[in-house]
């Protein structure tokens, strides 16, 4: 019984045991097996690896070899570079070298040079001196035989060629202008006395003053008004002076603007017609009288430019014009001037073949400066410049206005024609008026100015100072100085005085041969 329980329990403790051999066995079999493929698969993976090992191996070879050969051209390139860069410099060190000794050597030989110059201008030096020792020498003996100083000798020598020279320059200038004369002389008067015969026209003058006739002296006290109110009034609004004296029914306005003055007396003139003289009716009448002499002026312009048939012109520049009729200059009335001058322009162009309408333009403007100098501050040249171009007048124009007083060059014979018209037209006879103290005054200015000359006996002023007359001492003076005598008379009048038209200067060397019988 027992051996029967035993049996399964060693059969079954054997049958464990063979299986777990059988376990192992299999185990250690399937574990070789993976080994071996294991190593197969290393082995294989290892030939792989060792292939591409030799391959990359092979490539790097090749790329290397590759960057090699590159490397290498690119070292040869660069070193031909070098190279020549090298050689450029070797030669222009070489250059450089020359270069310093070429001035080296030049400065050797300037160097050279500037002793050779040292001794040189020593010699010179002691040469100089020695002449000047030898001149004074010389001129001490010369003085001494002479008996004649140095300076007294140059005195006399350019007394001597000063005189002489003197006499040549005159002579010259009296040949060459006497030839010229010849041949303008007689056309230009020609020419001049054809314009003013075929141009005439009466002279009218204006003072600074105007006269009003009053109906009866009681119309002074109303002018005056109550406390003067009246006449301050008028003398405020309209800008003049007025003189109310005791001459019997008149009463005076003073002003040296004439456009002011004709407004204030045809002002005055209404109030009195009107009778209601007060502040308020004052200065309606003002106003009044101010537009219809604003509008007279331009009535006055557009009949100018139609009488010269001038046509496009500014109407603001017509009113300018028009203003020139309120404007005098040596109590001649400036417009009338203009008119004439503009006429004399015209004739004298039309003779010479120049353009009529340019320079009838030029000489009616001329003086359009002359209508705002009393607003505004300048000469009457300068502003009527100004007001030319404004209007984008032509520049022949614009050179009349600037030159036709000789302040500027002219530039055209127009502007050469505008400035003798405008003579002829001031120095006519009667046409300009001026006060007795700067007559005599002007007349005195010459006779000094001819007598400050050598050899001047007298010196007369004739034709209320249009002529001069001079009288030489034969004896101290000949011909060709008479004649220099005169040129310097001339410039010396142009520069010191001031004058209307022109003046004519003679020179009168006489000589009388005398003898007394007894």
């Amino acid at each position: 019984m027992k051996e029967m329980d035993i049996m399964p329990i060693l059969t079954l403790l054997l049958g464990t045991l063979l299986g777990a051999v059988i376990a192992f066995i299999v185990n250690f079999l399937r574990v070789k097996a993976v080994g071996n493929k294991a190593n197969k698969l290393i082995e294989k993976a290892e030939k792989e690896a060792e292939k591409k090992k030799r391959d990359a191996l092979l490539e790097l070879k090749e790329e290397t070899y590759r960057l090699k050969q590159e490397a290498d051209k690119e070292i040869k390139e660069k070193k031909s570079e070098f190279k020549e860069t090298e050689d450029k410099l070797i030669q222009r060190e070489s250059n450089l070298d020359k270069r310093e000794e070429m001035l080296q050597a030049r400065s050797d030989n300037l160097d050279k040079k500037d002793n050779d110059l040292l001794v040189k201008q020593k010699e010179l030096q002691e040469k100089d001196l020695k002449m000047e020792e030898l001149l004074k020498e010389e001129m001490l003996q010369l003085e001494s035989i002479a008996k004649f100083s140095k300076e007294k000798a140059h005195d006399l020598i350019m007394k001597r060629v000063e005189d002489e020279m003197s006499r040549e320059i005159a002579t010259f200038i009296k040949e060459e202008e006497s030839k010229a004369k010849l041949q303008a002389n007689e056309k230009a008067k020609n020419l001049i006395v054809s314009s003013m015969q075929r141009y005439a026209n009466d002279v009218t003058t204006e003072q600074t003053v105007s006269t009003i006739s009053l109906p009866n002296d009681e119309m002074k006290g109303r002018l005056i008004g109550r406390e003067g109110r009246n006449i301050r009034t008028i003398e405020a609004v309209t800008g003049v002076d007025l003189i109310i004296d005791d001459t019997p029914e008149a009463i005076v306005i003073s002003s040296f603007d004439p456009l002011r003055r004709e407004i204030a007396r045809v002002t005055i003139e209404t109030l009195i017609k009107d009778g209601r003289i007060h502040p308020a009716r004052i200065e309606e009448l003002y106003d009044k009288v101010t537009k219809d002499i604003n509008e007279h002026i331009t009535e006055l312009g557009n009949k100018t430019i139609n009488e010269l048939g001038l046509t496009r012109l500014d109407p603001e520049l017509v009113h300018l014009i028009g203003k020139l009729h309120f404007r005098t200059s040596y109590g001649q009335n400036v417009l009338q001037h203009s008119k004439e001058v503009a006429e004399l322009c015209g004739i004298m162009a039309s003779e010479l073949g120049e353009n009529v309408t340019i320079a009838k333009r030029a000489g009616l403007l001329h003086d359009i400066g002359k209508a705002i100098d009393y607003e505004v501050e300048g000469s009457h040249v300068e502003l009527g410049v100004d007001i030319a171009k404004k209007f984008h007048e032509d520049d022949i124009v614009i050179n009349s206005i600037a030159s036709h007083h000789g302040d500027e060059e002219q530039k055209s014979v127009i502007s050469v024609l505008v400035q003798i018209a405008d003579t002829l037209s001031a120095s006519r006879p009667g046409a300009r008026n001026d006060s007795l103290e700067n007559y005599i005054k002007r007349l005195e200015q010459l006779e000094s100015i001819g007598n400050s000359f050598d050899g001047v006996e007298k010196t007369y002023a004739m034709q209320a100072g249009r002529e001069v007359r001079v009288m030489v001492r034969p004896d101290d003076v000949d011909d060709a100085t008479s004649y220099k005598i005169a040129r310097d008379m001339k410039e010396k009048i142009e520069s010191e005085m001031q004058y209307p038209g022109t003046i004519k200067i003679t020179v009168i060397r006489e000589t009388r041969a005398q003898e007394e019988a007894k």
